[in-house]
Parts: structure tokens; sequence; C-alpha cells
């Protein structure tokens, strides 16, 4: 089906199962423990050994020898398969380290080899055993130290955001030398790791030459076609299957090492074999946020008008690695004639940086509304009057494309209310309650809606019982229920008559688990597919499909009413198809809005911060659950609350790795950290944006909460830290003057 014109009245506009807040169909098994995740596939294949990974021991060089005999000769080992004796495989189509292979280091624990054997406990001994001796050379660990040489890349996070190196709108330079009044401040976001509660994780298993993996990952078509080229064999050779993935926050969402050497550990063995990731190498041996220090300079007249506007990013990544899109948003949120953005790459020799939850405009946002509270105090002005004096309703970069519906000002003005915004204080450190200095702080939220062709299978049985397949994952966001709710409302059944399976590389491919886009464009996809099937349904009852009604199980035509199951009476019916979209994007820019704001409480004696209540007001489409849609943006807000206040991973500069490389070290927020959050989901649609009229809203809860905590913090206490995260050291010494 192509998707190239607005949508008009559909089936899912009927809205009986669709829009519904729903339990999540796979809840039972989560909370029974019977969901199953990768590394517990204990019934789909027998007799299988465990595989440990050794990473490098260093950040930059070669690898000279591999000691192995006496790894190899510990008890129960199967087999030991290391990376001089493999050849160094191919890249991933979206990796940008090697996985596996040659003598050549790129960054710390790299995996240099698996040890394979019959319990994880001596496979790990064993794997301490492998003697390596390394050839190191000098690398580059510090941003701060390569920024300067750093030059400007194009970029594209396969997500969404990116565009040129350097883009030019008017003569920034000019109008910001005529502003009256200005602002030029640089700030700084760390490393962070994704840090999810399932490790990488894959089991795989030969059968003569075709692979299956058991394993954690987003984007199923993505890693089938990656663990081909990796591994050497023809696509239709591997078989992918992630049911249930346990978090992944884009840090699944290319292939990595555990799968390439669970396959090539069960090749060596002769067996199946399970391989799971440990916490220092998911911090080193996969890819994490990119640390930035970005400049903002923000022009404007002495009525609030931004006249100028400049974000300029650097962050460091690998060779053939990208910047963070971290200006991606300045592009598209506030008006202004005059616009500068620039996104620089500095090479460095750390761990890859790539995707992690809404690159791009989570730390561009932390720091764009931070420089936004900014200027509105130098203005004079109201941070909510200020922001909303510069909404645009087209593109600030391209004024001849609109937005196909943007209601920033409606999420700003409703969130205002709620809050209680008027009652704000707006001279900082001046409420207190008790030992605890008190502030709120408000953030506008961004994120840009992208939409990717997804198909699916769905299959009537004489049961009245639809099943649907596709490849599409469920990473803890809802997938199964919405994809069911669909299939539900389009074929008029109760959500109880729709079975939904996910997940597996053997059926159609969808958009995946991933940039915001996977909820839409599935959903898309399974409505596809069933307008295929109703067709099919009204063909076999001899209905004109034009009047046939599906509802309440039964399909209607005039005064005729038979029960749906008896379409496939004399064997099941069965449809496929895709939606695929067109150039509407292209004529309309796709976007999702909204607003948050935070009140925090800062100890006067320990700077200690504490998040008393959270607000986030979304603007993005008709939302498909509500319950789950809540709870994706309360996960997204609690992340943006660590990346504010805590989540830092800490880089050792002369040896080039994180150290905190575990979650004891690298702390991530807990309940008794948030202890009230409340979502409050606008009522639209966007026709323009899929047959579903929904957009995406699983990462707009990140998106400027962090700024939204540091406005607070600065409300509180006086003290404007541009250095995220905000730990209390950073605040302690100036607290007695500010209490």
């Amino acid at each position: 089906m192509k998707f190239d014109q607005p949508a008009g009245q559909n089936p899912i506009d009927q809205l009986k199962v669709v829009g519904k807040a729903t339990d999540r169909i796979d809840g039972k098994y989560k909370t029974t423990g019977t969901a199953a995740y990768a590394y517990e596939r204990h019934d789909v294949v027998a007799n299988q050994a465990y595989g440990y990974v050794l990473g490098a021991g260093i950040a930059r060089g070669r690898i000279g020898a591999m000691h192995v005999d006496e790894a190899k000769a510990a008890p129960g080992v199967l087999a030991v398969v290391t990376t001089l004796e493999t050849p160094r495989l191919e890249r991933g189509k979206m990796n940008t380290a090697y996985l596996f292979g040659g003598d050549r280091v790129q960054h710390y624990h790299q995996a240099v080899a698996v040890v394979v054997a019959e319990t994880f406990e001596q496979a790990r001994a064993a794997a301490f055993l492998v003697r390596v001796d390394y050839l190191p050379e000098d690398g580059k660990y510090d941003l701060a130290a390569e920024a300067s040489a750093a030059k400007p890349v194009p970029a594209d996070s396969q997500e969404g955001s990116g565009g040129a190196g350097e883009e030019r709108v008017g003569d920034f330079e000019g109008a910001f030398a005529e502003a009256p009044v200005t602002l030029d401040e640089t700030y700084s976001t760390a490393d962070e790791s994704h840090a999810m509660m399932e490790p990488h994780a894959t089991i795989a298993a030969w059968d003569g030459d075709k692979v299956t993996l058991w394993t954690s990952n987003q984007m199923i078509a993505w890693g089938h076609g990656s663990l081909a080229k990796i591994l050497g064999v023809p696509k239709e050779n591997v078989r992918l299957d992630a049911p249930f993935v346990g978090g992944g926050f884009g840090g699944k969402l290319f292939v990595r090492a555990d799968a390439v050497l669970a396959a090539l550990g069960a090749k060596a063995a002769g067996r199946p074999v399970k391989v799971a990731l440990t916490r220092p190498l998911i911090a080193n041996n996969t890819t994490h946020r990119p640390a930035t220090i970005q400049r903002v300079r923000i022009g404007a007249t002495k009525d609030g008008t931004i006249t100028a506007i400049a974000h300029e990013s650097t962050s460091g990544n690998l060779p053939d690695g990208s910047p963070e899109t971290a200006v991606n948003q300045t592009r598209m949120l506030y008006a202004g004639a005059n616009r500068l953005t620039a996104m620089k790459l500095a090479q460095l020799d750390l761990p890859e940086g790539n995707a992690m939850r809404a690159p791009g405009e989570a730390p561009g946002l932390m720091v764009l509304e931070v420089a936004m509270d900014e200027m509105a105090e130098k203005l004079g002005m109201d941070p909510v009057e200020f922001r909303l004096r510069n909404d645009t309703q087209v593109d600030p970069n391209k004024p001849d494309r609109r937005f196909s519906h943007r209601d920033l000002v409606g999420c700003l003005n409703l969130g205002s209310k709620k809050f209680g915004w008027a009652k704000r204080n707006p001279t900082p450190g001046r409420v207190r309650d008790g030992q605890w200095l008190v502030g709120v702080g408000m953030a506008s939220a961004y994120r840009d809606n992208m939409s990717l062709k997804s198909g699916a299978r769905v299959r009537l049985d004489g049961r009245g019982m639809v099943t649907v397949e596709t490849d599409m994952t469920d990473v803890g966001t809802g997938s199964y229920t919405i994809i069911a709710q669909t299939a539900a409302e389009m074929m008029g059944l109760p959500l109880d008559n729709v079975v939904v399976r996910l997940g597996d590389s053997d059926f159609p491919v969808s958009s995946g688990s991933g940039g915001q886009f996977g909820a839409n464009s599935s959903t898309s996809g399974v409505y596809a597919a069933c307008v295929k099937l109703r067709e099919a349904v009204a063909q076999r009852l001899g209905i004109n499909s034009a009047d046939a009604v599906f509802a309440d199980g039964e399909v209607r035509s005039g005064n005729r009413a038979v029960p749906l199951g008896e379409a496939a009476a004399e064997g099941d019916l069965t449809a496929e198809d895709a939606i695929e979209f067109g150039d509407l994007s292209k004529q309309y820019q796709l976007s999702t809005f909204g607003a948050h704001f935070v009140e925090v409480g800062v100890d006067v004696h320990t700077a200690e911060i504490r998040v008393r209540r959270m607000l986030a007001v979304c603007a993005a489409g008709r939302i498909l659950n509500p319950k789950s849609a809540r709870n994706q943006v309360i996960g997204g807000m609690t992340m943006g609350t660590g990346a504010a206040l805590m989540e830092e991973l800490a880089v050792d500069t002369k040896r080039g790795f994180f150290a905190n490389h575990d979650l004891a070290g690298y702390e991530v927020p807990v309940h008794a950290d948030i202890p009230h959050q409340e979502v409050i989901f606008l009522d639209e649609v966007d026709p323009i944006s899929s047959p579903m009229k929904a957009k995406g809203v699983g990462e707009l809860g990140i998106c400027g909460v962090g700024a939204a905590v540091a406005n607070a913090v600065y409300n509180a206490t006086g003290i404007r830290v541009r250095d995220y995260p905000i730990t209390l050291d950073k605040l302690l010494d100036r607290m007695p003057e500010a209490a």
C-alpha cells in the first residue's frame, strides 16, 4: 500500500479498540518470568554451551601474539576462537568499529577471543587464562583536547536527525552583531551508556551451513542482513528470532559482538553456544552516546524576537564514525531569520559512539533549552513567553515548507496552567522549604517524526481468530498490544481474538523498533495487510468490500450479518502487504512537540538535588494506547533526569576506556529519585503522517527534560551549571551564598 495522500476517514477512526488505555498483552509473561528473552531460550535447541568474550586490554594498537594453550586445556573448554586466527570480518552496514578478526585494536574491550565451555564459570575462568601480547600505540581519548581540530562533517543518525556539517540561512554574524540583546555560551554533555536491563545476548546454532540466532536486537531486518555479510553466508541461510527484547535504547539497533561470537563459537565447538556481554563490555565494547561540547549564540530584539541563532556542536568518534547530531532541533524549533548550525567531529580512539534514545535532540535540547532560559533572563521575559514569542508554523530553514501539524503553543500553555507556572518566583534562590531551596524550570520538547516501510502478514482462521506476523520487535514498548489493537479495530474483533507474533526474520520485514518510528510505521503495515484481508473476506463471502462493515466479530452488508470466521470455514485466509510512505514528508515537516515542567529541591547544606514533581505535555498525533504511551514518556523523563543529574561515563584519558563500566559506578535514576510524574497528551491527529494518523512519542519524553531539570536547579539556587551532569560538587562551593 502506498501512502502518498493525506489519510481520509478509515476504520481506525472508529476508536473502539485503538486509542483506548489497554493493558499490555505481554504483561503477564513479563510479570511471571515466562517471557522468552534471548539468553533464557533453553527450549529452542538442546545441548547449549557457554561462550565468554574477552575484550582487548589496550585502546589502540596491535596484537603481536595470543597464548591459548592453557585456556584450551582448562576444564570443560570446548573451543577457543581468537582474533588472530580469524581474518578481519566485514562490518555490518551500521557498524563503525569492526566486531572481530585481525590484529588491529581500534578501541578498548574490542573483542579479541571467545572461549566456549560446558558451563559459564568454566568459560569465564578459561578466558582469564588467555595471555595476549599487545603492541600499544598512542591514541586520542580527550574530547576537550581534540575539539579545536574538529571539522564540520555531515551526519545522519538513521533516526531522522542529521544534515550537512554546516548549514546557514541569512547572515547570522551580521544579525548577531546588530542584535541589542545577545547570548554566547558554551555547554557540555557527558558520554552516556544505554545501561539497558537485558544485556546484549545471543544463542547461536548451526544446522549444516545454516545458522539460527535467538538474540536481543531491535531491528531484525538490519541485523539479518548485517550478520549474513559479517559471517560471509547467504542471507537465506541466516535466521534471527527475538520475540522479547529487554530494553535497547538504540544500543541494540545494530549487530554487536555477542551475535557474531556466538555464531563463531558455535561453529568451532560444533554445538549451540550462548553468549551474553558483561556490563564492562556493554560500556566499552558496544556503543554509547558521545559527549558533546556545544556553543549557542542567540541575538534578539528587546521585545524578545529572535533575529539570529547559532548552535555548533563538537563530538568525537572513531574513524568512519559520525558526530552526534545535537543541532537538529535548533534548525526547526524556533523562528529566526538568520541561522547557523554546525556539527563538528573530532577523531577519538574511544569505543564507538552511536545512536542512543533520541540521538541528536536529547543532548541538543539539554543545551538549547538552557540557553533559551538564559536569554529570557537577559531579556527580562518569562521563559514560557519567550518561547511562545518565537513559535513558527513553517520550517525556519525552508519557510515554504509548513509543519504538517504543530502545537508547541498548546503544550506550553496547557503545561503552564496544569503545573502552576504562574506561581513561580522568577528570582532565583528565594523559595525555601525547610532545608531545601525549591525551584521550578521548564523546557520545550522536539523530536522529528520519521516513518519507514513496514510489512505484515495477517491470517484469519475458522474460529474467527486473526494472527499477525511481522518482524517488528517489542523492546518493552508495548508493540504486541498496539499491533493487536490495530488488527482488532480493522477486523471488528475483540482484542482476545488477535494473536501477535513478532521478532522473527522469517516474518515480513517491518520498520523495527527505533527512532520513535516503530509504533506508527509497524501499525500502518498491519493496517495495510488488514485492508487486503478485509477485501479477501468480502470476496469469499460474496459481499461488496466497499459496503462491508466489520464489527462485533461479524461482517455486515445491508441486512446480512455473517460471523467473520465463516469466511475461513473452507481454509484459512491470508493477506500480506506493506505500507510504503511517499513524498508527504518532503512536502511537509513532520515533527512532534512537547513541554516539560520540573520542580526540584536542593539541600542548602549538601547541595543534594531531589526532583519533586514532573509534568510532560505531548503533541504527537493520535495516541494509539495512552497507557503504554505514558509508560514510554515517563521512562524518557526518567532517563533525561539521569542525564541531567548523574549519568556520565568517566573517561580514563590516559588509557582510553570508560572506567565506571558497571551499574555500581554508572549511576541511573531509581524509583526513589522520581516521586511524581504526570503526562498529558493533546487530543490531535495528523493525517499527513500515516493512515493511523499517529506519530512517535517514545523519545519525546527524554527531549528537553534535562534542561527543565537544570533550569529548575538554577531557579532554586541561582547557580548556573553548564556542564552536565549537575553533580553536587559543581554546586557545593557556591551554595552558602545562594542559601
